[in-house]
């Protein structure tokens, strides 16, 4: 793909004929040129989902105008649900933890290696073990302790610090507290969680030791946005890892942790990507 500035336009519909080929003639008509396009049809809810990307070098309208006029011409007519976003437009990352650091170690390295275009503006936790990983990588801390107490009071001071640095998503990198439904409605589709597969399964602290008891012959993890239904947002990107009878309990433990880190960072890689388009409880990613 060209490395000109891009716009991004994720859209679904209820499905009609034609509505490719009048999207990429709104593109044509205004001299852009599409870099990538991928499509999806639901028969059984008769919904129609695209992801279409085409470089703003000449395009005839600049990017307020775009969304003045696709609007009125084609997004109202078509019943469309549409997002317009832009390439050079970086997201702001938030990361929450507690104290395991697998998952926020390795979101972090690929930060830094650049395999993921992003802003990590702020870390928060409820424990302080992973304040010294924050500093390593330069980025601020925050310790915010969580209870059943003080829960409405501290996801307040979190929103206010997330408002602060103008954090546009959130990634929970093993962050073992569950966030309340008011919290949750400030990010819609823009909270990524990662938990093992065994849910509900294996539910509880130790999903892999009652695993292993049981012999389980595969394990795996799963990421998802977040909702107010606990654990069963629409799901992004899930994984599995076979095992045996010759597994112990810490080799489980270290299988789910690799497997946790690489469908967690593809999560947040396909969220970056704007190839992520949820409707209902269900998320199309395209390729």
């Amino acid at each position: 793909m060209s490395e000109n500035q891009t716009a991004i336009l994720r859209i679904h519909c209820p499905d009609q004929r034609g509505i490719v080929a009048r999207v990429t003639d709104f593109i044509h008509q205004n001299n852009g040129n599409v870099v990538a396009l991928d499509q999806y049809t639901n028969r059984e809810e008769k919904r129609f989902f695209m992801r279409i990307e085409w470089e703003m070098d000449g395009f005839t309208l600049n990017r307020d105008e775009i969304e003045t006029v696709f609007g009125p011409l084609l997004g109202k007519p078509l019943e469309m649900v549409w997002d317009l976003k832009f390439s050079d437009k970086i997201p702001r990352m938030g990361i929450f933890v507690s104290k395991s650091s697998h998952c926020l170690y390795d979101l972090l390295a690929r930060y830094e290696a650049g395999e993921l275009k992003v802003e990590i503006p702020v870390i928060l936790s409820n424990h302080k073990e992973m304040e010294h990983v924050a500093e390593q990588f330069n980025i601020p801390f925050y310790h915010v302790p969580v209870n059943k107490d003080n829960k409405k009071e501290q996801e307040q001071q979190e929103l206010k610090i997330l408002q602060e640095h103008k954090i546009d998503f959130i990634v929970l990198a093993r962050y073992m507290q569950i966030l309340s439904s008011d919290f949750v409605r400030n990010f819609p589709n823009k909270v990524i969680n990662i938990h093992h597969s065994f849910l509900p399964a294996f539910a509880g602290a130790k999903p892999y030791h009652a695993a292993h008891s049981r012999g389980v012959k595969i394990i795996g993890a799963t990421s998802h946005y977040v909702t107010s239904d606990l654990d069963a947002g629409p799901i992004i990107d899930q994984d599995i890892t076979r095992i045996s009878h010759h597994d112990s309990v810490e080799s489980l433990v270290q299988k789910g942790k690799d497997i946790e880190k690489i469908v967690l960072s593809r999560a947040v890689k396909a969220h970056l990507d704007r190839k992520t388009l949820v409707y209902k409880n269900k998320t199309v990613v395209f390729a």
